[in-house]
């Protein structure tokens, strides 16, 4: 199967514009062909072409509750015409939220709310079900000013509709509602017949019409809204579609379970299931103990030939396919291209990956892209043959990428019909994220992997804003200082903050992973960090890590030199966790500033752990 996908992969040239002050800009020689009105169109296409497919499931007990493209239509245009009768549609482009996660209702009345112009905005289910408060929920809604709330089970979400009444008085769900509840039903809306007002405005949406206002991850505050527009999400199906032909001539066949409230899986994945006319399984399970028993299970009834995850996904399905050859040539024999989330699939893991591969006798295209949320979402694109991770890619067609010193750094921004063009209500905000020319400030950095030839791709470089300085003057990458934390410590720890700026040194504050537990006998993860620090195994093993990394290291902006272990995991109430589910390293460093002077004290406790 994969041999046939790299036969497809077209040769790419990228030219290069140089600077008089350093800075060049980089762009494809392959011209942005044309691209669709909006997504609704996608729907109608297929809903003729291929109205018997499945395009979406979820699976309910032993069950997959299949939607054909043509039943899915039907169901589209009927809730948009209840969201009609309510009264949604109005001119301040007030969104409708969607508070549960991943389901075939959810796509549902996202998909009807697009048909019709009315944007929608996709909420973490972490700040409805996750939370002990709904504080960020409520600034989120206020901030929004909704025209309706959606969750699909009234009863489990209750709490958080109590929170939002007030801010706002219209609810919608499809099970579960209590008898006399002001909650509308979806399921109600099923029975509507469409009245030429849904046919009027879905031919009145346009490429700048706004169809999502997504949130940012909140990682330097409370979260911004992002308005994605129509062209923004169908240019960037055009433009995977041309760096990966695949996708037009075999349809895509996808079990996922990457959130619909992060760009990556809503505008990615399954807007290029529907616009290839592709079928898009909903995976309850995820890379989480006690969970990925369920992935798995649905990774053999499904059996895809496009899987998406991100690293640490694959770290948990390495755990089940290293002793379940039945497992891995299902997974790996049916599979046409394997993606990794960014470039921080580790090296041991990447080529575990291919050695299980291999032994199938599949040739699997391994590849992966690099983008935002104000790019909805994907900038580069990999679309040859790579021999280990860390590349990003190209910019594709129509995309331009502008590299600017920044201190140690060349950052990277970004221009095209792919990058947005406004903060909602924010206009300060949305002037800063702009240079002098129109390029947006993404924030990242990266270089070229060959200087002499562009079209060889970009090395992902980290954050420009996550790097800083020791007290000597030296610059530290935190991208590639996490990379060997990564690889030193493995599954000792879930994540660490860096810590170090203008200090002598670095150091490390860790959340304890499953292999620190294990050895500490802690089954029930109770053991708080100061606790699991008392035990020798546990100590043991932290300081033969942290021993060897320090060994590697190329000087002092390399080299940790203590660790904490944090007696508390970080709470999303306090902003210490983005709504992707990432540590927030700024946030943590303000929340744990006590945690952050044990580790610099002149005399460190017995808790710290030095190789000073």
């Amino acid at each position: 199967m994969g041999a046939d996908v790299f036969s497809q992969l077209p040769s790419t040239r990228v030219a290069v514009e140089t600077r008089a002050d350093g800075a060049f800009i980089v762009k494809s020689e392959t011209e942005l062909e044309t691209y669709d009105r909006c997504v609704g169109d996608w729907l109608e296409k297929w809903a003729e072409e291929r109205p018997g497919q499945v395009f979406i499931a979820e699976r309910h007990g032993s069950t997959w509750d299949e939607v054909s493209y043509a039943e899915f239509r039907t169901r589209t245009r009927a809730v948009a015409q209840g969201l009609i009768d309510l009264g949604l549609l109005n001119e301040e482009q007030r969104p409708l939220v969607i508070l549960s996660g991943n389901s075939v209702d959810h796509a549902l009345i996202k998909m009807a709310a697009m048909y019709i112009g009315l944007p929608v905005t996709p909420v973490s289910v972490a700040y409805s079900l996750m939370s002990r408060s709904h504080d960020r929920l409520q600034a989120i809604i206020k901030k929004l000013n909704p025209c309706a709330v959606f969750a699909d089970d009234a009863e489990l979400f209750r709490d958080s509709f109590d929170a939002c009444t007030g801010i706002n008085d219209v609810f919608i769900a499809s099970r579960n509602i209590e008898d006399g509840s002001v909650i509308h039903s979806l399921k109600k809306m099923l029975e509507l017949e469409v009245s030429e007002e849904v046919e009027r405005r879905f031919a009145a949406i346009g490429p700048d019409t706004h169809a999502k206002y997504m949130l940012t991850s909140g990682s330097t505050g409370t979260p911004k809204v992002v308005v994605n527009t129509q062209r923004m999400m169908c240019s960037n199906q055009q433009m995977i579609a041309q760096y990966w032909p695949f996708v037009e001539s075999q349809a895509p066949r996808v079990l996922d379970w990457l959130p619909w409230s992060h760009t990556f899986g809503t505008n990615h994945n399954f807007n290029l299931v529907l616009r290839n006319g592709g079928s898009l399984y909903i995976d309850s399970g995820k890379p989480l103990p006690g969970l990925i028993g369920e992935t798995i299970r649905n990774l053999r009834h499904v059996k895809p030939n496009l899987f998406f995850n991100v690293p640490k996904g694959y770290e948990v399905l390495l755990e089940h396919m290293r002793d379940d050859e039945e497992l891995c040539n299902t997974f790996f024999g049916n599979l046409n291209m394997l993606f990794y989330a960014g470039a921080a699939l580790s090296r041991p893991v990447w080529n575990e990956l291919r050695q299980l591969c291999e032994a199938t006798g599949n040739d699997v295209f391994f590849t992966t892209e690099w983008g935002a949320t104000e790019t909805a979402p994907a900038i580069t694109n990999v679309h040859w043959r790579l021999d280990q991770p860390g590349n990003i890619g190209v910019p594709f067609p129509g995309v331009e990428i502008k590299f600017v010193p920044n201190a140690s750094k060349l950052e990277m921004r970004i221009k095209g019909p792919i990058v947005f063009s406004e903060y909602l209500n924010d206009p300060d905000i949305t002037a800063e994220a702009f240079d002098e020319e129109g390029f947006y400030c993404i924030g990242d950095a990266g270089k070229l992997q060959d200087p002499d030839d562009a079209s060889a791709g970009i090395l992902f470089d980290g954050r420009v804003s996550e790097d800083f300085k020791l007290s000597t003057g030296t610059w530290v990458c935190v991208a590639s200082i996490r990379a060997n934390v990564h690889k030193f410590f493995g599954d000792l720890v879930t994540d660490v903050v860096l810590t170090g700026h203008d200090r002598d040194y670095l150091g490390l504050l860790v959340i304890p992973g499953p292999r620190m537990r294990k050895l500490a006998e802690d089954r029930d993860g109770r053991m708080t960090g100061s606790e699991l620090m008392q035990e020798p195994h546990v100590r043991d093993e932290l300081n033969t890590a942290m021993t060897l990394m320090a060994q590697v290291s190329k000087g002092s902006a390399q080299k940790v030199c203590r660790l904490l272990v944090l007696d508390t995991p970080a709470e999303i109430e306090k902003g210490e966790v983005t709504d992707k589910g990432n540590l927030n390293q700024r946030k943590m460093l303000e929340t744990r500033q006590a945690d952050v002077e044990r580790l610099y004290a002149q005399k460190p406790d017995e808790l710290v752990l030095s190789i000073i």
